[in-house]
Protein backbone atom coordinates (compact mmCIF):
# COMPACT_ATOMS: atom_id res chain seq x y z
CA UNK A 1 0.00 0.00 0.00
CA UNK A 2 2.67 2.33 0.97
CA UNK A 3 4.42 1.43 -2.19
CA UNK A 4 1.23 2.29 -4.34
CA UNK A 5 1.46 5.58 -2.44
CA UNK A 6 4.64 6.49 -3.23
CA UNK A 7 4.31 5.89 -6.84
CA UNK A 8 0.89 8.07 -6.83
CA UNK A 9 2.58 10.53 -5.07
CA UNK A 10 5.60 10.37 -7.46
CA UNK A 11 3.60 10.29 -10.70
CA UNK A 12 1.55 13.35 -9.36
CA UNK A 13 4.82 15.49 -9.29
CA UNK A 14 6.01 14.43 -12.33
CA UNK A 15 2.89 16.08 -13.83
CA UNK A 16 3.35 19.22 -11.88
CA UNK A 17 6.45 19.21 -13.24
CA UNK A 18 5.39 19.28 -16.56
CA UNK A 19 3.07 22.34 -16.33
CA UNK A 20 3.77 25.31 -18.57
CA UNK A 21 2.67 28.55 -19.40
CA UNK A 22 2.91 28.29 -22.84
CA UNK A 23 3.06 25.21 -24.86
CA UNK A 24 4.03 25.48 -28.78
CA UNK A 25 3.31 22.41 -30.46
CA UNK A 26 3.99 20.45 -33.72
CA UNK A 27 6.00 23.02 -34.82
CA UNK A 28 8.94 22.83 -37.49
CA UNK A 29 11.91 24.38 -35.13
CA UNK A 30 14.32 26.68 -36.63
CA UNK A 31 16.69 26.92 -33.36
CA UNK A 32 18.99 29.77 -34.74
CA UNK A 33 22.13 28.03 -34.82
CA UNK A 34 22.25 27.63 -38.60
CA UNK A 35 21.45 23.92 -38.25
CA UNK A 36 18.21 21.81 -39.89
CA UNK A 37 15.08 22.37 -39.23
CA UNK A 38 13.49 19.53 -37.01
CA UNK A 39 9.48 18.67 -35.98
CA UNK A 40 8.87 19.37 -31.70
CA UNK A 41 7.73 21.62 -28.92
CA UNK A 42 8.57 24.04 -26.77
CA UNK A 43 7.39 24.35 -23.09
CA UNK A 44 7.28 28.17 -21.80
CA UNK A 45 7.19 29.16 -18.26
CA UNK A 46 7.92 32.73 -16.55
CA UNK A 47 9.24 34.32 -19.80
CA UNK A 48 11.85 31.52 -20.36
CA UNK A 49 11.72 28.23 -22.38
CA UNK A 50 12.19 25.62 -20.31
CA UNK A 51 12.14 22.67 -22.82
CA UNK A 52 12.42 22.29 -26.19
CA UNK A 53 11.72 18.57 -27.61
CA UNK A 54 8.57 15.92 -28.11
CA UNK A 55 6.42 17.05 -25.20
CA UNK A 56 3.64 14.79 -25.58
CA UNK A 57 2.78 14.55 -21.89
CA UNK A 58 3.08 18.67 -21.06
CA UNK A 59 0.50 21.08 -20.59
CA UNK A 60 -0.07 24.35 -20.06
CA UNK A 61 -2.34 27.37 -19.71
CA UNK A 62 -2.22 28.46 -23.16
CA UNK A 63 -1.42 25.54 -26.45
CA UNK A 64 -0.32 27.32 -29.69
CA UNK A 65 -0.57 24.63 -32.58
CA UNK A 66 2.34 24.86 -35.28
CA UNK A 67 1.56 22.44 -37.23
CA UNK A 68 3.00 23.33 -40.73
CA UNK A 69 4.32 26.14 -39.57
CA UNK A 70 8.29 27.34 -38.73
CA UNK A 71 9.11 28.15 -34.87
CA UNK A 72 11.65 30.39 -34.73
CA UNK A 73 13.94 33.11 -31.82
CA UNK A 74 12.60 36.36 -32.26
CA UNK A 75 14.58 38.53 -34.79
CA UNK A 76 17.20 40.78 -33.67
CA UNK A 77 17.55 43.91 -35.67
CA UNK A 78 20.94 45.23 -34.96
CA UNK A 79 20.52 48.94 -36.57
CA UNK A 80 17.61 50.92 -36.05
CA UNK A 81 16.35 54.67 -34.85
CA UNK A 82 14.14 54.33 -32.03
CA UNK A 83 14.52 57.82 -30.04
CA UNK A 84 12.03 60.25 -29.71
CA UNK A 85 9.23 57.64 -31.19
CA UNK A 86 8.92 55.15 -28.36
CA UNK A 87 5.96 57.17 -27.45
CA UNK A 88 4.03 57.68 -30.44
CA UNK A 89 3.53 53.82 -30.84
CA UNK A 90 4.42 51.64 -27.67
CA UNK A 91 3.19 48.73 -29.57
CA UNK A 92 6.04 49.03 -32.10
CA UNK A 93 3.94 47.15 -34.75
CA UNK A 94 5.73 47.66 -37.44
CA UNK A 95 8.41 45.87 -36.05
CA UNK A 96 6.15 43.08 -34.03
CA UNK A 97 4.45 42.31 -37.42
CA UNK A 98 7.52 41.46 -39.07
CA UNK A 99 9.05 39.06 -36.50
CA UNK A 100 11.56 41.60 -34.43
CA UNK A 101 11.37 41.20 -30.91
CA UNK A 102 14.19 42.68 -30.23
CA UNK A 103 15.56 46.22 -31.52
CA UNK A 104 19.50 48.09 -31.09
CA UNK A 105 18.96 51.83 -31.11
CA UNK A 106 21.12 54.34 -31.42
CA UNK A 107 23.14 53.75 -34.64
CA UNK A 108 25.04 56.22 -36.93
CA UNK A 109 25.95 58.50 -34.33
CA UNK A 110 22.56 59.27 -32.86
CA UNK A 111 21.21 57.93 -29.22
CA UNK A 112 20.53 60.05 -26.00
CA UNK A 113 23.41 60.54 -24.14
CA UNK A 114 22.28 59.68 -20.44
CA UNK A 115 21.83 55.73 -21.15
CA UNK A 116 20.72 55.45 -17.75
CA UNK A 117 17.70 57.86 -17.97
CA UNK A 118 16.87 55.81 -21.46
CA UNK A 119 16.42 52.70 -19.91
CA UNK A 120 14.41 53.71 -17.08
CA UNK A 121 12.38 55.39 -19.81
CA UNK A 122 12.03 52.38 -21.54
CA UNK A 123 11.34 50.32 -18.90
CA UNK A 124 8.58 53.09 -17.66
CA UNK A 125 6.53 52.85 -20.99
CA UNK A 126 6.52 49.07 -21.35
CA UNK A 127 7.10 48.89 -25.47
CA UNK A 128 5.90 45.48 -27.14
CA UNK A 129 9.81 45.22 -27.93
CA UNK A 130 13.13 44.67 -25.95
CA UNK A 131 15.33 47.51 -26.31
CA UNK A 132 19.07 47.72 -25.87
CA UNK A 133 21.03 51.02 -27.44
CA UNK A 134 24.71 52.28 -28.22
CA UNK A 135 25.71 55.70 -27.42
CA UNK A 136 26.24 57.92 -30.28
CA UNK A 137 29.30 59.59 -31.02
CA UNK A 138 27.59 62.80 -33.09
CA UNK A 139 25.33 63.27 -29.75
CA UNK A 140 28.37 63.00 -27.33
CA UNK A 141 30.03 65.56 -29.89
CA UNK A 142 26.97 67.92 -29.41
CA UNK A 143 26.87 67.48 -25.67
CA UNK A 144 29.99 68.83 -25.47
CA UNK A 145 31.33 71.19 -28.80
CA UNK A 146 27.79 71.93 -30.52
CA UNK A 147 27.64 71.53 -34.54
CA UNK A 148 31.03 73.04 -34.59
CA UNK A 149 33.32 72.40 -37.33
CA UNK A 150 37.31 71.94 -35.77
CA UNK A 151 39.13 69.48 -33.64
CA UNK A 152 38.37 68.80 -29.81
CA UNK A 153 40.80 70.48 -27.28
CA UNK A 154 41.76 67.97 -24.69
CA UNK A 155 39.14 69.11 -22.24
CA UNK A 156 36.53 68.43 -24.89
CA UNK A 157 37.95 65.44 -25.65
CA UNK A 158 37.91 63.87 -21.85
CA UNK A 159 33.92 65.34 -21.45
CA UNK A 160 33.20 63.00 -23.93
CA UNK A 161 35.30 60.36 -23.06
CA UNK A 162 33.47 60.45 -19.78
CA UNK A 163 30.39 60.80 -21.90
CA UNK A 164 31.09 57.59 -23.40
CA UNK A 165 32.77 55.95 -19.83
CA UNK A 166 29.06 56.26 -18.28
CA UNK A 167 27.06 55.28 -21.01
CA UNK A 168 28.93 52.03 -21.27
CA UNK A 169 28.84 51.60 -17.45
CA UNK A 170 25.18 51.99 -17.34
CA UNK A 171 24.47 49.17 -20.19
CA UNK A 172 25.04 50.68 -23.64
CA UNK A 173 26.47 48.08 -26.17
CA UNK A 174 29.07 49.85 -27.69
CA UNK A 175 29.74 53.26 -29.41
CA UNK A 176 28.28 54.29 -32.61
CA UNK A 177 29.24 57.06 -35.06
CA UNK A 178 27.24 58.45 -38.35
CA UNK A 179 30.91 59.75 -40.18
CA UNK A 180 28.23 61.48 -43.22
CA UNK A 181 26.35 63.56 -40.54
CA UNK A 182 26.81 66.82 -38.74
CA UNK A 183 28.99 66.96 -36.49
CA UNK A 184 30.42 63.21 -36.73
CA UNK A 185 31.80 64.11 -40.50
CA UNK A 186 34.26 66.61 -38.67
CA UNK A 187 36.06 64.59 -36.74
CA UNK A 188 38.99 62.87 -37.54
CA UNK A 189 39.98 59.22 -36.56
CA UNK A 190 42.45 59.77 -33.55
CA UNK A 191 39.13 61.28 -31.67
CA UNK A 192 37.03 58.40 -32.70
CA UNK A 193 40.01 56.35 -31.28
CA UNK A 194 40.08 57.62 -28.63
CA UNK A 195 36.46 57.40 -27.90
CA UNK A 196 36.05 53.86 -29.28
CA UNK A 197 39.04 52.71 -26.67
CA UNK A 198 36.65 53.81 -24.00
CA UNK A 199 33.83 51.37 -24.91
CA UNK A 200 36.56 49.01 -25.30
CA UNK A 201 37.00 48.95 -21.93
CA UNK A 202 34.01 47.34 -21.44
CA UNK A 203 33.80 44.84 -23.70
CA UNK A 204 31.54 47.07 -25.95
CA UNK A 205 31.45 47.21 -30.09
CA UNK A 206 31.88 49.65 -32.32
CA UNK A 207 29.43 50.34 -35.07
CA UNK A 208 29.75 52.93 -37.96
CA UNK A 209 28.08 54.56 -40.63
CA UNK A 210 30.98 55.15 -42.34
CA UNK A 211 31.98 58.17 -43.68
CA UNK A 212 31.76 57.32 -47.44
CA UNK A 213 29.79 54.66 -49.04
CA UNK A 214 30.43 55.70 -52.65
CA UNK A 215 33.23 56.86 -54.28
CA UNK A 216 35.61 56.67 -51.07
CA UNK A 217 33.82 53.35 -49.77
CA UNK A 218 37.20 51.63 -49.71
CA UNK A 219 39.33 54.54 -47.75
CA UNK A 220 36.07 54.61 -45.21
CA UNK A 221 35.97 50.81 -45.13
CA UNK A 222 39.98 51.13 -43.95
CA UNK A 223 39.03 53.66 -41.59
CA UNK A 224 36.68 51.51 -40.05
CA UNK A 225 38.74 48.60 -39.68
CA UNK A 226 42.02 50.75 -38.46
CA UNK A 227 39.46 51.93 -35.63
CA UNK A 228 38.59 48.46 -34.92
CA UNK A 229 42.24 47.77 -34.27
CA UNK A 230 43.48 50.64 -32.69
CA UNK A 231 41.04 50.36 -29.95
CA UNK A 232 41.03 46.85 -30.19
CA UNK A 233 37.50 46.05 -30.16
CA UNK A 234 34.40 44.23 -32.31
CA UNK A 235 33.50 46.28 -35.90
CA UNK A 236 29.84 46.41 -37.08
CA UNK A 237 29.53 47.82 -40.30
CA UNK A 238 26.07 49.09 -40.83
CA UNK A 239 24.22 49.11 -44.05
CA UNK A 240 26.94 47.95 -46.22
CA UNK A 241 26.42 48.99 -49.45
CA UNK A 242 27.60 50.69 -52.80
CA UNK A 243 25.66 54.00 -53.50
CA UNK A 244 25.57 55.94 -56.74
CA UNK A 245 25.36 54.09 -60.09
CA UNK A 246 29.20 54.86 -60.88
CA UNK A 247 29.84 52.35 -58.07
CA UNK A 248 27.64 49.45 -59.07
CA UNK A 249 29.74 46.01 -58.97
CA UNK A 250 31.55 47.45 -56.38
CA UNK A 251 31.00 44.68 -53.92
CA UNK A 252 33.44 42.34 -55.10
CA UNK A 253 35.98 44.93 -54.09
CA UNK A 254 34.61 45.86 -51.09
CA UNK A 255 33.46 42.44 -49.40
CA UNK A 256 36.92 41.23 -50.11
CA UNK A 257 38.38 43.55 -47.52
CA UNK A 258 35.76 42.55 -44.47
CA UNK A 259 36.94 38.83 -45.68
CA UNK A 260 40.50 39.91 -45.35
CA UNK A 261 40.00 41.55 -42.12
CA UNK A 262 38.29 38.77 -40.45
CA UNK A 263 41.29 36.22 -41.54
CA UNK A 264 43.67 38.81 -39.70
CA UNK A 265 41.97 38.07 -36.73
CA UNK A 266 39.67 41.52 -36.32
CA UNK A 267 36.16 40.35 -35.14
CA UNK A 268 33.88 42.35 -38.17
CA UNK A 269 30.70 41.53 -39.54
CA UNK A 270 28.27 43.60 -41.12
CA UNK A 271 24.56 44.29 -41.88
CA UNK A 272 22.72 45.48 -45.10
CA UNK A 273 18.83 46.03 -45.76
CA UNK A 274 17.61 44.34 -48.70
CA UNK A 275 16.62 46.86 -50.71
CA UNK A 276 18.27 49.36 -53.64
CA UNK A 277 17.35 52.71 -52.22
CA UNK A 278 18.45 54.42 -48.94
CA UNK A 279 16.73 56.66 -46.78
CA UNK A 280 18.50 59.52 -44.33
CA UNK A 281 18.07 63.52 -44.68
CA UNK A 282 18.07 64.98 -47.54
CA UNK A 283 20.93 67.48 -46.15
CA UNK A 284 22.86 65.09 -47.23
CA UNK A 285 22.78 66.40 -50.67
CA UNK A 286 24.40 69.47 -49.87
CA UNK A 287 28.33 70.04 -48.87
CA UNK A 288 29.40 69.28 -45.31
CA UNK A 289 30.47 73.00 -44.51
CA UNK A 290 27.03 74.11 -45.00
CA UNK A 291 25.58 72.19 -42.29
CA UNK A 292 27.47 73.45 -39.26
CA UNK A 293 26.56 74.89 -36.23
CA UNK A 294 22.44 74.66 -36.97
CA UNK A 295 19.80 75.35 -38.99
CA UNK A 296 20.17 79.19 -38.46
CA UNK A 297 24.08 79.08 -39.85
CA UNK A 298 22.51 76.88 -42.99
CA UNK A 299 19.46 79.95 -43.52
CA UNK A 300 22.49 82.65 -43.36
CA UNK A 301 24.10 81.09 -45.82
CA UNK A 302 21.73 80.29 -48.11
CA UNK A 303 20.96 83.99 -47.73
CA UNK A 304 24.40 84.72 -49.49
CA UNK A 305 23.82 85.24 -53.03
CA UNK A 306 27.81 84.07 -53.80
CA UNK A 307 27.75 81.23 -51.59
CA UNK A 308 24.51 79.91 -52.32
CA UNK A 309 25.97 79.73 -55.83
CA UNK A 310 28.85 77.90 -54.91
CA UNK A 311 26.65 75.33 -52.73
CA UNK A 312 24.67 74.92 -56.17
CA UNK A 313 27.65 74.97 -58.24
CA UNK A 314 29.12 71.62 -55.61
CA UNK A 315 25.75 69.53 -55.97
CA UNK A 316 25.27 70.23 -59.66
CA UNK A 317 28.90 68.54 -59.72
CA UNK A 318 28.27 65.59 -57.37
CA UNK A 319 25.04 65.12 -59.34
CA UNK A 320 26.50 64.71 -63.13
CA UNK A 321 29.62 62.69 -61.28
CA UNK A 322 26.34 60.37 -60.46
CA UNK A 323 26.00 60.26 -64.28
CA UNK A 324 22.56 61.58 -63.50
CA UNK A 325 20.43 64.73 -65.18
CA UNK A 326 18.02 65.42 -62.70
CA UNK A 327 17.34 64.09 -58.88
CA UNK A 328 14.86 61.53 -59.92
CA UNK A 329 16.06 59.14 -57.32
CA UNK A 330 15.75 61.59 -54.50
CA UNK A 331 12.54 61.12 -53.23
CA UNK A 332 10.65 63.29 -50.10
CA UNK A 333 9.08 60.92 -47.27
CA UNK A 334 8.52 63.61 -44.60
CA UNK A 335 8.91 67.43 -44.90
CA UNK A 336 7.28 68.68 -41.89
CA UNK A 337 6.76 72.22 -43.99
CA UNK A 338 4.98 70.93 -46.73
CA UNK A 339 3.59 67.34 -46.36
CA UNK A 340 1.58 67.50 -49.63
CA UNK A 341 4.95 66.82 -51.08
CA UNK A 342 5.36 63.69 -49.53
CA UNK A 343 6.04 60.73 -51.63
CA UNK A 344 7.23 62.74 -54.53
CA UNK A 345 10.69 63.06 -56.30
CA UNK A 346 12.71 66.37 -56.64
CA UNK A 347 11.95 66.59 -59.84
CA UNK A 348 8.21 66.10 -59.57
CA UNK A 349 8.51 68.82 -56.53
CA UNK A 350 10.61 71.25 -59.22
CA UNK A 351 7.75 70.62 -61.91
CA UNK A 352 4.73 71.20 -59.48
CA UNK A 353 6.81 74.76 -58.37
CA UNK A 354 6.54 75.57 -61.91
CA UNK A 355 10.58 75.65 -62.39
CA UNK A 356 12.14 74.48 -65.21
CA UNK A 357 13.00 71.36 -65.98
CA UNK A 358 16.95 71.69 -65.11
CA UNK A 359 19.09 70.37 -62.78
CA UNK A 360 19.92 73.80 -61.62
CA UNK A 361 16.22 74.47 -60.54
CA UNK A 362 16.32 71.22 -58.80
CA UNK A 363 19.14 72.43 -56.92
CA UNK A 364 17.11 75.71 -56.23
CA UNK A 365 14.05 73.55 -54.67
CA UNK A 366 16.46 71.52 -52.71
CA UNK A 367 17.48 74.20 -50.92
CA UNK A 368 14.41 75.60 -50.15
CA UNK A 369 13.53 72.67 -48.62
CA UNK A 370 16.59 72.99 -46.80
CA UNK A 371 15.48 76.93 -45.97
CA UNK A 372 12.35 75.66 -44.27
CA UNK A 373 13.68 72.80 -41.92
CA UNK A 374 14.94 70.17 -44.25
CA UNK A 375 13.27 66.47 -45.01
CA UNK A 376 14.14 63.16 -44.62
CA UNK A 377 14.39 61.36 -48.06
CA UNK A 378 14.21 57.96 -49.72
CA UNK A 379 17.39 57.47 -52.36
CA UNK A 380 17.68 54.94 -54.57
CA UNK A 381 20.79 54.41 -56.23
CA UNK A 382 21.84 50.88 -55.60
CA UNK A 383 22.21 48.00 -57.91
CA UNK A 384 20.36 44.56 -57.06
CA UNK A 385 23.31 42.48 -58.03
CA UNK A 386 25.64 43.67 -54.78
CA UNK A 387 22.22 43.74 -52.72
CA UNK A 388 22.42 39.85 -53.55
CA UNK A 389 26.07 39.54 -53.86
CA UNK A 390 26.33 41.56 -50.18
CA UNK A 391 23.37 39.36 -48.61
CA UNK A 392 25.39 35.82 -49.44
CA UNK A 393 28.23 37.10 -46.96
CA UNK A 394 28.02 34.75 -43.67
CA UNK A 395 28.91 37.25 -41.22
CA UNK A 396 26.19 39.78 -42.34
CA UNK A 397 23.36 40.60 -40.49
CA UNK A 398 20.15 42.25 -41.74
CA UNK A 399 18.64 45.53 -40.48
CA UNK A 400 15.72 47.72 -41.16
CA UNK A 401 17.75 51.20 -40.71
CA UNK A 402 14.23 52.63 -39.78
CA UNK A 403 11.92 53.62 -36.50
CA UNK A 404 9.01 52.97 -34.70
CA UNK A 405 6.41 53.57 -37.67
CA UNK A 406 3.11 55.49 -36.95
CA UNK A 407 0.53 54.33 -39.58
CA UNK A 408 -0.26 56.46 -42.41
CA UNK A 409 2.42 59.22 -41.19
CA UNK A 410 4.86 60.38 -44.09
CA UNK A 411 5.66 58.11 -47.28
CA UNK A 412 8.83 56.62 -45.51
CA UNK A 413 11.02 53.90 -46.78
CA UNK A 414 8.98 50.29 -46.90
CA UNK A 415 12.01 48.49 -44.96
CA UNK A 416 10.60 49.99 -42.01
CA UNK A 417 7.81 47.12 -41.96
CA UNK A 418 9.43 44.38 -44.13
CA UNK A 419 12.89 43.96 -43.74
CA UNK A 420 12.75 40.75 -42.54
CA UNK A 421 9.36 39.42 -44.39
CA UNK A 422 11.07 40.85 -47.44
CA UNK A 423 14.13 38.45 -46.93
CA UNK A 424 11.71 35.11 -45.83
CA UNK A 425 9.46 35.57 -48.64
CA UNK A 426 11.79 37.70 -51.84
CA UNK A 427 15.06 35.94 -51.22
CA UNK A 428 14.83 32.86 -49.65
CA UNK A 429 11.57 31.02 -50.77
CA UNK A 430 11.47 32.99 -54.05
CA UNK A 431 15.15 33.44 -55.58
CA UNK A 432 17.22 30.82 -53.25
CA UNK A 433 20.06 33.71 -52.33
CA UNK A 434 20.31 31.59 -48.96
CA UNK A 435 18.90 28.84 -47.13
CA UNK A 436 16.11 29.28 -44.52
CA UNK A 437 17.99 28.19 -41.67
CA UNK A 438 20.59 30.46 -42.62
CA UNK A 439 18.40 33.64 -42.70
CA UNK A 440 17.49 33.08 -39.55
CA UNK A 441 20.62 32.39 -38.15
CA UNK A 442 21.65 35.73 -39.32
CA UNK A 443 18.11 37.92 -37.83
CA UNK A 444 18.70 35.67 -34.39
CA UNK A 445 22.30 34.28 -32.99
CA UNK A 446 24.75 35.99 -34.98
CA UNK A 447 22.80 39.45 -33.87
CA UNK A 448 22.96 38.35 -30.03
CA UNK A 449 26.30 36.99 -30.20
CA UNK A 450 27.97 40.29 -31.79
CA UNK A 451 26.00 42.18 -29.33
CA UNK A 452 26.52 40.45 -26.43
CA UNK A 453 22.52 39.67 -25.92
CA UNK A 454 22.81 36.80 -23.12
CA UNK A 455 19.91 34.47 -23.50
CA UNK A 456 18.65 35.41 -26.41
CA UNK A 457 18.72 34.85 -30.22
CA UNK A 458 17.94 30.69 -29.53
CA UNK A 459 15.58 28.62 -29.07
CA UNK A 460 17.51 27.00 -26.10
CA UNK A 461 16.63 25.99 -22.51
CA UNK A 462 17.02 28.46 -20.06
CA UNK A 463 17.11 31.42 -23.38
CA UNK A 464 14.12 34.13 -22.91
CA UNK A 465 11.25 33.00 -24.53
CA UNK A 466 10.94 35.41 -27.34
CA UNK A 467 9.59 33.54 -30.66
CA UNK A 468 8.20 34.05 -33.82
CA UNK A 469 5.86 31.26 -35.35
CA UNK A 470 5.38 32.14 -39.35
CA UNK A 471 4.40 30.36 -42.64
CA UNK A 472 7.13 29.94 -44.31
CA UNK A 473 4.90 29.74 -47.79
CA UNK A 474 3.04 32.58 -46.98
CA UNK A 475 5.72 34.95 -45.22
CA UNK A 476 5.50 38.09 -47.91
CA UNK A 477 6.65 42.39 -47.40
CA UNK A 478 3.51 43.98 -48.57
CA UNK A 479 5.65 47.39 -47.70
CA UNK A 480 6.32 49.17 -51.20
CA UNK A 481 7.86 52.37 -51.94
CA UNK A 482 4.61 54.05 -53.24
CA UNK A 483 2.46 52.77 -50.76
CA UNK A 484 4.84 51.73 -47.47
CA UNK A 485 2.22 51.82 -44.62
CA UNK A 486 1.53 48.09 -44.98
CA UNK A 487 2.50 45.42 -42.54
CA UNK A 488 4.34 42.42 -43.16
CA UNK A 489 2.06 39.03 -43.72
CA UNK A 490 2.62 35.36 -42.66
CA UNK A 491 3.62 36.13 -38.89
CA UNK A 492 1.22 33.91 -37.12
CA UNK A 493 2.37 34.31 -33.52
CA UNK A 494 5.12 36.34 -32.04
CA UNK A 495 5.98 36.44 -28.02
CA UNK A 496 8.22 38.29 -26.32
CA UNK A 497 9.22 37.44 -23.19
CA UNK A 498 7.13 34.86 -22.98
CA UNK A 499 3.47 37.23 -23.42
CA UNK A 500 1.76 35.90 -26.17
CA UNK A 501 1.73 39.69 -28.67
CA UNK A 502 0.72 38.69 -31.95
CA UNK A 503 -2.10 35.82 -32.04
CA UNK A 504 -3.15 34.88 -35.43
CA UNK A 505 -1.59 37.39 -37.02
CA UNK A 506 -2.72 40.26 -35.07
CA UNK A 507 -1.08 42.49 -32.66
CA UNK A 508 -2.64 41.42 -28.82
CA UNK A 509 -1.77 45.27 -27.26
CA UNK A 510 0.20 43.15 -25.00
CA UNK A 511 4.00 45.42 -24.54
CA UNK A 512 5.93 42.49 -22.84
CA UNK A 513 9.39 44.24 -23.85
CA UNK A 514 12.19 45.25 -21.45
CA UNK A 515 15.54 47.34 -21.97
CA UNK A 516 18.54 45.22 -22.49
CA UNK A 517 21.81 46.22 -20.76
CA UNK A 518 25.00 44.62 -21.17
CA UNK A 519 26.45 43.40 -18.21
Amino acid sequence: MKNILYLLLLIASVAKAQQADVLIKNGKIIDGTGNNWFYGDIAIKEGKIIKVGRLGNWTATKTIDASGLVVAPGFIDVHTHLEDDEKRNPLATNFILDGVTTCITGNCGSSNTNIKKYFSFIDSLHLSINVATLVGHNDVRKAVMGRAMRDPNEAEMQRMEAIVEQAMKDGAVGLSTGLIYIPGTYSKTAEIVRLAKVAAKYNGVYASHMRDEGDSVTYAIEEALQIGREAKLPVEISHFKLSGQQNWGRSKETLPMIVKAREEGLDVTIDQYPYTASSTSISTLLPDWVLADGQDSIKARLAKPALRADIKKAMLQRLKHRKLKHWSYAVVASYGFDSTLNGKSIEEINTIKGRKHKARFEAETILEIMEHGGASAVFHGMSEDDVKYIMQYPFNMFACDATIRVFGAGVPHPRGYGTNARVLGKYVREEKVLSLEEAIRRMTSLPAQKFQLTNRGLLREGFAADIVVFDEKEVKDMSTFEQPHQYSTGFKFVLVNGQLTVEDGRHTGTRAGQSLRKI
